[in-house]
Order: C-alpha cells, then sequence, then structure tokens
C-alpha cells in the first residue's frame, strides 16, 4: 500500500495557490516589504523544468525559500513560495533578491534563494539552489566551491532582462542540475 510519502501526485490542485509565486503581492505577507527594504531589488526568477529525455515537465511543484535583502531569514520579510508549472513545464516568481547570508565561522554564503521540486515520479522532493550569474561572492561560497566547476552553470540562473532571472532545471541526463542531499 502506498503511503503520502510514496505518492507526489498529481495533487496540486489541493496545494497550489498561484498567488503565492507572487511574495510582494499586496495582500501577501510580505505587504509594504518593498518600503520595508527600500534597497531590496525587485526580481522576478523563471524558468523551465524538463526531464531526462528534454521532454516539459508540465505538472511539477517548485518552492523557493531564501533570506531577506539583508541576508536574514528572521526579518519581516517572508521569502516563501510555491507555483506549479505550467503547460510549457515553466514557472515563476516575484520576490526581492536575497542578500548574502552569514555562513560557519566568518565566511559569507553568496546571495542564493533554495528551490524544492516535487512532481510525479519523484519519491522524495529534489532539492537545489539558485545562484545569481556574475556575484563576486560566488567564488568563495562555501556550498558553491564543493560543486565541480563543469556542474556549477546548472546553478548559476543568468539575467534575460534587468530584474529577471532565468534557471532552467533538468531532472536527470546529461546536462542535469546539481541536486542537494539534505
Amino acid at each position: 500500500m502506498s503511503t503520502a510519502h510514496q505518492t507526489s501526485g498529481p495533487f496540486w490542485h489541493l496545494i497550489d495557490f498561484p498567488e503565492w509565486a507572487d511574495l510582494l503581492r499586496a495582500d501577501g505577507p510580505n505587504a509594504g516589504a518593498p518600503q520595508t527594504y527600500a534597497g531590496g531589488e525587485r526580481i522576478t526568477l523563471q524558468g523551465t523544468v524538463t526531464d531526462g529525455d528534454g521532454a516539459l515537465v508540465t505538472d511539477a511543484m517548485i518552492e523557493i525559500w531564501h533570506a531577506d535583502p539583508d541576508g536574514r531569514y528572521d526579518g519581516a520579510f517572508q521569502g516563501f513560495g510555491r507555483c506549479a508549472t505550467d503547460a510549457e513545464g515553466r514557472f515563476r516568481f516575484t520576490t526581492l533578491k536575497p542578500g548574502p547570508v552569514p555562513g560557519r565561522g566568518n565566511t559569507l554564503q553568496a546571495p542564493h534563494v533554495q528551490i524544492a521540486i516535487f512532481a510525479r515520479g519523484l519519491l522524495r522532493h529534489l532539492t537545489t539552489r539558485l545562484y545569481f550569474a556574475e556575484e563576486p561572492l560566488n567564488e568563495s561560497d562555501p556550498l558553491l566551491s564543493l560543486v565541480p566547476p563543469e556542474r556549477r552553470c546548472t546553478l548559476i540562473a543568468t539575467p534575460t532582462v534587468p530584474g529577471t532571472w532565468q534557471l532552467d532545471i533538468r531532472l536527470q541526463g546529461g546536462a542535469e542540475t546539481v541536486f542537494l542531499e539534505l
């Protein structure tokens, strides 16, 4: 008999609230956050999810969570969002760009966004990170430094237009995204 842990979906209609993809919506948990974080950059995070054959994954659920623009998780900003992929396998979030996060010792982690992917066929969700291209702290980020240089590009979002960052996620295959074991 299957348990809820063994059956990932398709139950998204029970937990998909499209408004959760906009972390800055007027009636959301961060109402007023752009004023609170006047230096915070409003950004869009977007991408496409594909499987090992390169086919679009149209029924995945993507969750993000990240620090506020000051690099804190304990401030007034709520950095959690959730979004279902659409018919073209795309996801899209509106949020504020996170700041560097203190790491162990005196290290700083580069600004990043944690991503969890839930999809049909996955017995457990997959976890990865999104880093921002040309971020100076990427060179010294403790986690990113553990990823072989030729694979780091699977974690680096690139700007498409000012304020919009693209990271495509490949679940398997030659260009598979680096996933983390937590």
